[in-house]
């Protein structure tokens, strides 16, 4: 028996009668797609800063660069929310990697047609029009999850997506710098290949994504706009951790801004810059592995310290040895804990949170992530610039540490019990 609460499997259904993860082909499906939209993206991504600096010669207006091409998914998170509960999201998503595969194909064009170059004002749009997209798609994909596997199964979903992710990082810095040496337009033809791949895979599903499509357009825009900030906002947690967690990924990202954007100004070789990212891709692919054993064993709060302690002790010996060996080494470590916390924490809100809240609340606590896309270029490019690398990673390190210290203040958090408790329980009670 259906309903909106309880997805496709029924709330009566045993764990011993739901099959296999594995052997859920609208789950295989999905994460086929969204596999070839994170691996393509990440190609993409790393080629957008050495493409930037390549046009402008500047480090800032690189930097101010990512940031206009990031400032649309901040602008669209929130009404992304509604769009993604009111409209079908397999046609959303379908749509979506259209749309980001024929901006993405322009680049490549001007890039390779006689005539025609990669303007600054071009890429910045490109970046502008797939950070839109990307910011309806990734509520629409999670909230998808929520339609095809059940709760019970969400923890060891979210740990085979931080895997992905880590394949993902793994591939973008040998690949993207191989492409890149090529050609620097060649990255972006794989990232437009994988939305072309995401869009057919998500055509091929055959369950509803969604709850009941009728209702929700029954509700007034606004409305439901209302509706989802409230829900976020009277869950504790939530509303104790957003803004931090803001902080964590502009903290994160403007790091790793400021380490890349480093080694491209002292001329560090293509495919040296992708060995440092793939050494993020190593860490975060070990701690995918770690991931599966630690949701089901330790508490949330405890793994929120153990991901941003190690960060803040990595950020130290970083500004200590400001070396590239030196960032390949600590990069590695740095994100062992990382995929265990992101996968937990996706884990618990797709838990706790009503179905047809599923799009809203994701979008709204992705802000987190986005509200660090135009932000973290700014302030590592501007840091760079004012400090230098050894002082831009000892201002890192500093603020890993206060993370750290903050999170063991928030009383919500360590409220948090183990995955088996999750299910059936209210938000209330669990933060």
């Amino acid at each position: 028996m259906r309903n909106a609460s309880c997805g496709i499997y029924g709330c009566a259904m045993t764990q011993e009668e739901i099959p296999a993860l594995w052997k859920n082909r609208s789950y295989r499906l999905l994460l086929t797609g969204s596999t070839a939209e994170d691996v393509g993206a990440a190609i993409g991504a790393f080629a957008v800063p050495l493409v930037a600096y390549g046009i402008t010669g500047s480090v800032v207006q690189a930097g101010a660069i990512a940031f206009v091409g990031q400032l649309g998914a901040v602008l669209v998170t929130l009404p992304a929310g509604v769009v993604v509960d009111r409209v079908d999201r397999r046609r959303l998503i379908v749509g979506g990697g259209l749309v980001a595969a024929v901006v993405w194909l322009s680049v490549v064009v001007a890039g390779v047609v006689d005539g025609l170059s990669v303007t600054a004002p071009h890429l910045a749009a490109a970046l502008f029009v797939s950070s839109v997209v990307g910011a309806l798609m990734d509520p629409a994909g999670t909230a998808a999850l929520h339609s095809v596997v059940p709760a019970k199964q969400m923890g060891q979903a979210m740990s085979v997506a931080q895997g992905r992710d880590a394949a993902a990082t793994l591939l973008m810095g040998p690949v993207g710098g191989l492409l890149y040496g090529m050609s620097s337009v060649l990255p972006f033809l794989v990232s437009a290949v994988g939305r072309l791949v995401s869009a057919g895979t998500a055509a091929l599903v055959r369950q509803p994504l969604n709850g009941d499509l009728g209702a929700a357009a029954s509700e007034h825009p606004l409305t439901a706009l209302k509706e989802g900030l409230r829900y976020v906002v009277g869950v504790p947690l939530f509303r104790s951790v957003l803004g931090l967690f803001i902080v964590v990924n502009v903290v994160l990202n403007g790091m790793m801004i400021a380490i890349n954007l480093h080694l491209v100004s002292i001329g560090t070789v293509p495919a040296l810059i992708g060995l440092v990212n793939t050494a993020v891709g190593v860490g975060v692919l070990a701690g995918s592995v770690l991931a599966g054993r630690l949701i089901p064993r330790v508490r949330l709060g405890v793994l929120t310290v153990m991901a941003l302690g190690v960060g803040a002790a990595a950020t130290l010996v970083m500004a200590l040895f400001p070396t590239f060996w030196g960032f390949v080494g600590a990069l590695t470590g740095m994100m062992l804990f990382a995929p265990a916390l992101n996968a937990g924490l996706v884990s618990y809100v797709t838990a706790i949170t009503p179905a047809h809240l599923q799009g809203r609340t994701s979008a709204t606590l992705g802000l987190t992530s986005l509200v660090a896309g135009p932000t973290a270029p700014l302030a590592g490019s501007f840091l760079l610039d004012g400090l230098g690398i050894g002082g831009a990673l000892w201002l890192f390190s500093a603020a890993w540490a206060v993370l750290v210290v903050a999170m063991l203040l928030v009383r919500p958090l360590w409220r948090v019990g183990l995955p088996d408790t999750w299910v059936d329980i209210s938000p209330a009670r669990h933060a």
